[in-house]
Parts: structure tokens; C-alpha cells; sequence
């Protein structure tokens, strides 16, 4: 059986896990929630770190752990990017990778060199950690990860201790490996943007319970999300790059339902690309006006309304083709227009992050 069967149930005083899940057999599975909603804790249990009495995890029908069978931290072929790379400090660059590869005894799927070139850090073999920034560590401590071939990569918010330029310097590199591993990722994060930009499937954690698991675009559209994202409430939405204009930096980009016109980022044609939209950045009209500033407005249906975060808030959800879009309105506003599941709108998308 494909993918990774993970159920474990776990009793601490004041916190317990419970879970079962079945995530994916690729791709990157997001654990996303607040800090100390179980994500980490079930991170450590996939990984053998915590043992959960009552569990059972299965990667790509290999039982890791069942009923009186449990498979060592050691044995288990996996990967693990914790927050901090924790590298040996007396050795350089190219000696901590070579340690990690002691642990190695099966076939490499991914090679040393193969690891060194994807995370760009051929110029810093010679280097000690101490001569490194924070973003070129961790870009090391997961070269050592992929070094072991793991058939499952475990990531425990690689980027926390990261300022933000950092953090943007290592985020096309985590892209990279995403676009050209066959491995799988569990991600934990507690960035919506983080999520947005990596993620293929998202489990929402909560006081130690998945109370919300499925496709990324499926579960951020949904209005029940358990977890209230606020501001950072939107969809993201597959797309390709269908057509450049040169002489205003744009590029347009289409998605199941429709197209949108973004800021240029030099993306070839017929590349792939994502797009996120915030529900802040949706205004709904009952008719198509020319005489506006905003370039994207398409023919959307009202699917669901459900009251938001604020008494004064509703968030809206519509149907472009087949694709999701959330827009937030006043509660006023939603009334005047008389808005109702099913009724044909057009929805005013005032900015669009092209995210990757």
C-alpha cells in the first residue's frame, strides 16, 4: 500500500496526540498549526523519537511500527531537518555530509554529489560551520539528510530561525527539491506562506488532534477550517504560464476556470506556477464595470457563505470554473448585494502573489 499510514495516540499530563492519517506517497504533507497543537510531537513519533505505546506507521507498505513490532530511529531510512542543523563544528562542510553517509548502507538514490549540487553549496565544502550563515547551514544540514537516501524526509520548520531574507534565499532550493525528489516530505510549519508555497497536502493540527486533512487548494477554500487563519485566509491555485507582455513586466497565467494577469517573474511559457489569492483581496460585483483599476475580474458563482472571525465579517466563498476563491466582505456589504449560494458574480481581484 502506497503512501505513509500514521496512527498514533500519545498521553502526556496536560497533553495527549491522537491521530490517523494517510498522507500521500509524494509530494510535501504540510503538519501546519499553532505552536504546541502536537506537530512536532508527531513528527518525532513518524521518526521513532517518541515512542507512542499505542501506534502503528506504515511507509510504502513497510511497517515501521505495529502492535509488538517497532523499527529503531537508527534502521528507519529516513531523513531529518530539524530547526537548528546542528552541525559538527570541527569539521568542515564536506566532512559533516560524510559522516551522515556512515549511516548509509543501501543503495543511494540520491547521490553526495547529486545533494551538494541541488542545495547550491559546492563553494562551501572547505568551510567550518562557523563560517557559514544561518540559511547556508541548514542548506548543509539537509544536504547531510538526502545524503542518507532516505525513502522519507521529515522537516521540523527548517526556516523558524531564519530572519526573512534568509528565509527567502532557501525557499527556491526547498522548491528545487520538491520539483526533482521522488521522496516524500512531512513539513511542519506554522507559516501560512511557508505551506502556500511548498505544500501539495496540508494537515491542520489542534490541541493534538488532525482536525482537518486533505489537498492543499481543497482545504484552505474550506469555510470550517478549524484554524483561524485571519488575514492569511485565501486559496492557492495551480496554473501555467500562457502569455508574457513584455512592455508592461506582466505575465498571464491560467488555472482551471480561468486567468489571471501577475507581475512578471520571468517564468518561461508553459511553465508551471502557483498562485495565491487572499480573501482580503476579493471584492465581488453583481456586474462587469470597465472603469476600474483592477485587471482581474472573472465570472465567478457564489458556492458558500459562512460568518468569519469578526461579527462584522463574512467570508464568501466562489466558483471559477472549477477552481475555489474566497473573497471577505462585510457582513453589510454581503446583504446589500443579496448574495446567495448560486448566484452569478464577478469577482474583483485586486493582487495575486505568484508564490512559485
Amino acid at each position: 500500500m502506497n503512501g505513509i499510514q500514521a496512527r498514533f495516540r500519545l498521553d502526556w499530563p496536560g497533553f495527549s496526540l491522537d491521530v490517523d492519517l494517510d498522507l500521500p506517497a509524494r509530494g510535501v504533507s504540510a503538519l501546519f498549526g499553532h505552536s504546541g497543537s502536537g506537530k512536532t510531537t508527531l513528527l518525532r513519533c513518524i521518526a521513532g523519537l517518541e515512542r507512542a505505546p499505542q501506534g502503528r506507521l506504515t511507509v510504502n507498505g513497510e511497517v515501521w511500527q505495529d502492535d509488538g513490532y517497532w523499527l529503531p530511529t537508527h534502521q528507519r531510512p529516513l531523513g531529518y531537518v530539524f530547526q537548528e542543523a546542528s552541525l559538527f563544528p570541527h569539521l568542515t562542510v564536506m566532512g559533516n555530509l560524510r559522516y551522515g553517509l556512515r549511516r548509509n548502507s543501501g543503495p543511494q538514490c540520491v547521490s553526495l554529489d547529486h545533494a551538494i549540487e541541488l542545495l547550491g553549496i559546492g563553494h562551501l565544502l572547505a568551510r567550518k560551520p562557523d563560517q557559514l550563515s544561518g540559511g547556508e547551514r541548514q542548506r548543509v544540514g539537509m544536504a547531510r539528510a538526502l545524503a542518507l537516501s532516505p525513502r522519507l524526509l521529515l522537516m521540523d520548520e527548517p526556516l523558524a530561525a531564519l530572519d526573512l531574507k534568509r528565509k527567502q534565499e532557501i525557499l527556491p532550493y526547498l522548491e528545487r527539491l520538491h520539483r526533482e525528489l521522488d521522496i516524500p516530505v512531512v513539513y511542519v510549519s506554522h507559516a501560512p506562506d511557508e505551506v502556500a508555497r511548498l505544500a501539495d497536502h496540508i494537515v491542520v493540527m489542534e490541541a493534538g488532534r488532525a482536525v482537518a486533512t486533505g489537498p492543499l487548494t481543497d482545504t484552505l477554500a474550506r469555510l470550517d477550517l478549524p484554524i483561524q487563519l485571519g488575514e492569511d485566509a485565501g486559496v492557492v491555485l495551480d496554473a501555467v504560464v500562457a502569455e508574457r507582455d513584455a512592455a508592461w513586466h506582466l505575465a498571464r497565467v491560467e488555472f482551471p476556470g480561468g486567468s489571471l494577469w501577475v507581475r512578471d517573474g520571468g517564468h518561461a511559457l508553459g511553465q508551471a506556477v502557483r498562485v495565491r489569492i487572499l480573501a482580503r483581496d476579493v471584492s465581488i460585483a453583481l456586474q462587469r464595470t470597465s472603469h476600474t483599476s483592477i485587471q482581474n475580474c472573472l465570472s465567478a458563482v457564489v458556492d458558500e457563505i459562512a460568518d468569519d472571525h469578526h461579527p462584522a465579517l463574512s467570508l464568501i466563498r466562489l466558483k471559477v470554473g472549477r477552481s475555489p476563491v474566497l473573497a471577505r466582505l462585510t457582513r453589510k456589504a454581503a446583504v446589500g448585494l443579496g448574495l446567495l449560494p448560486g448566484l452569478p458574480v464577478w469577482a474583483q481581484i485586486k493582487a495575486v502573489a505568484l508564490i512559485g
